[in-house]
């Protein structure tokens, strides 16, 4: 673990820096045999960058003169073994790391990232919650902003983080590979305070998933219907496993945060996972949430804090209980039978105070004081987490977009999100019910999302033709008790089977520069009871509600709040209940909206939010960047 010191006193804690060339986690004899001459090209060619760490160095110390500054740095994406559980796992990363470096900037910078695939795979970066304000094309969205960077070549991502302050975080955006390749995004503002206590030290929290499966197997096996045995094999907190799980009886290691008494701390939490929405704790400590989603959130206290996938959250954590050990945990959450059933993941990392008395025998004795996890089957939390977050009103009034989305509405869709089901070999009729002679899909509006294979549709759309649309209905099909619990079973004959049809397209819906769009988010039973995170590319939105059972809107619109909601990217959409959202078009491209599970996406419950350009040349989406990838070689 290092340290480096920030602007205005802070510390940022950072792991894997500097290290790339000792791979943490990596078996000794399976790099030497496997893994060596890989290891050793990465480290020649991030010798060959350093100049952009310098520069990096650079910008940060212009960023603490108010100045805007670039950032820059080198990804190189190649494999290398690393062992966990009595294993040697094959992994694809970034810069030898898991999870991946830290990407660093002030509100104002601009970030430019040179990418040098090595894997033999197809790679994006995507940039989850920048903004990307007229740089669509650096979205990273694979077959949606661009087509894959191949093996052996590079691509450089250019895009500005302004009007953001807080946590993002970057990921892999094709097949499942973001399961290893990710890291977070740590904007600071530029004036160098917060609208909270300063904390002394800032700390990372990734909490993800160790597999031990070909992830390009996994992501194939839930696009043609989906296989419940494809589970990771560990939760982990910081890449790190922790001493719940074991190999032939020594336990994994634990992320280890030394504290010392009195300071405050904030911890960035990221859910990087593929499958699942995290409870996290402290034991002994209570968390203030500060934030979400790149956005200021009014201050709350809380024991637990809800992390769903693909979500962020600040909060500040101050070390005043007596000096010991103490565990910090994240348990996976699902919903109960009869939904299928995934193991309970958990992973718990150690907040270990500095300078424990002598006479402290319980702190030095015993195992650190475990947290009182919430029921993994508990659902009712999460309703409750994120209905509290409000945002923040900062001096000045509120968010610049608040008065118009609280006036007109231009758009209005009603979303549905559930699972149902295709006939094989593409037949118009078939028995259903979980028979062989069809699949499950997911679906937005009973249409699952086919990802185009030859042409992204950025480019399709700025070149006028190369992948066939359909516009995305703006309600379901037909009305039913979305929310009915008889429809989850998964049998022939059940009352779900003729609900299940469904049919394959590459939806959008398109938008006019500067409509004002709700989407109501209502989550059912079809076949499944999962919540929903739901992220949009491109824009932040308004969290106006969320209630549970069916969306009325005779009654729910009086629930919505237009005073102060919070402004994320990803939002939860309660299981077997609804959220309302509303936002801007005001960023022209083509935007990916998607269930951040991987099983949904893989499984179609995704869709492309398309933005007219403006009448200006600041409102106008410029022509692709000459290096774009292109999908063939």
């Amino acid at each position: 673990m290092h340290e480096r010191e920030r602007a205005g006193g802070s510390v940022l804690l950072t792991w894997g820096g500097g290290h790339c060339c000792a791979l943490a986690g990596a078996d000794p004899a399976a790099q030497a045999k496997e893994g060596v001459e890989a290891n050793r090209s990465i480290c020649k060619m991030l010798s060959m960058a350093a100049g952009a760490v310098v520069f990096f160095a650079v910008a940060l110390s212009a960023a603490t003169s108010g100045d805007t500054a670039v950032v820059e740095h080198t990804f190189i994406v190649s494999q290398v073994r690393m062992r966990h559980l009595c294993n040697d796992t094959l992994v694809t990363v970034v810069n030898g790391q898991f999870p991946g470096p830290a990407l660093e900037a002030t509100e104002g910078d601009t970030v430019v990232v040179h990418l040098v695939n090595q894997s033999p795979y197809g790679i994006t970066i995507h940039w989850h919650g920048v903004k990307q304000r007229l740089t669509c094309w650096a979205d990273g969205a694979g077959m949606i902003t661009q087509c894959p960077i191949q093996p052996n070549t590079t691509f450089t991502y250019r895009f500005d983080v302004s009007g953001q302050e807080g946590t993002l975080w970057w990921h892999s955006h094709v097949s499942a590979l973001r399961a290893t390749l990710h890291g977070i995004i740590v904007i600071r503002p530029r004036s160098g305070t917060y609208p909270f206590p300063k904390p002394d030290v800032e700390v990372p929290v990734i909490i993800g998933e160790w597999w031990q499966r070909d992830l390009i197997k996994v992501d194939k096996n839930f696009s043609i219907g989906g296989s419940f045995d494809d589970n990771p094999a560990a939760a982990t907190i910081n890449g790190k496993l922790g001493d719940l799980y074991n190999c032939s009886g020594v336990a994994e290691d634990n992320f280890v945060l030394d504290v010392e008494p009195g300071k405050t701390y904030l911890l960035r939490l990221v859910n990087a996972a593929l499958f699942s929405e995290y409870y996290f704790k402290v034991a002994g400590h209570k968390l203030t949430v500060v934030g979400a989603d790149a956005s200021y959130l009014r201050p709350f206290t809380t024991e637990v804090v809800a992390v769903a996938a693909g979500e962020t959250i600040d909060v500040l954590m101050v070390a005043d209980a007596p000096p010991c050990r103490y565990y910090m945990a994240a348990l996976a959450n699902q919903p109960p039978v009869p939904d299928p059933q995934i193991p309970v993941f958990i992973s718990r990392g150690v907040v270990q105070y500095n300078n424990i008395p002598s006479d402290a025998q319980n702190c030095t004795e015993k195992s650190p004081l475990m947290p009182e996890m919430p029921d993994q089957h508990d659902t009712i939390t999460t309703f409750y987490f994120h209905g509290n977050l409000t945002g923040l009103q900062q001096p000045g009034g509120g968010h610049p977009l608040l008065p118009q989305v609280r006036g007109r509405v231009d758009e209005r869709l009603f979303l549905t999100l559930g699972k149902g089901s295709m006939c094989t070999h593409n037949k118009t009729s078939c028995k259903r019910g979980g028979s062989n002679e069809s699949f499950e899909v997911a679906y937005i509006n009973n249409v699952s999302f086919h990802l185009p294979e030859t042409t992204a549709v950025l480019e399709a759309r700025y070149y006028g033709s190369g992948v066939a649309v359909e516009q995305l209905p703006s309600m379901p099909p037909r009305a039913f008790n979305f929310t009915d619990t008889a429809l989850i079973p998964v049998v022939p004959g059940g009352k779900m089977e003729e609900l299940e049809p469904t049919r394959k397209a590459t939806t959008t819906r398109r938008f006019a520069h500067n409509a004002t769009v709700e989407v109501v988010f209502q989550s059912t039973a079809t076949m499944q009871s999962d919540s929903n995170p739901m992220h949009l590319h491109g824009h932040d939105f308004f969290v106006l509600a969320q209630g549970h059972g069916n969306y009325d809107a005779g009654r729910d619109v009086r629930s919505y709040n237009l005073v102060d909601p919070p402004m994320k990217n990803t939002v939860q959409v309660p299981r077997l209940g609804w959220a309302a959202i509303r936002f801007v078009a005001d960023n022209p491209g083509a935007w990916f909206l998607h269930c951040h599970f991987e099983f949904h996406i893989a499984m179609g419950m995704a869709t492309v939010f398309e933005v007219d350009s403006g009448p200006t040349l600041e409102t106008t989406l410029p022509p692709p960047p000459s290096d774009l990838p292109k999908c063939t070689r």
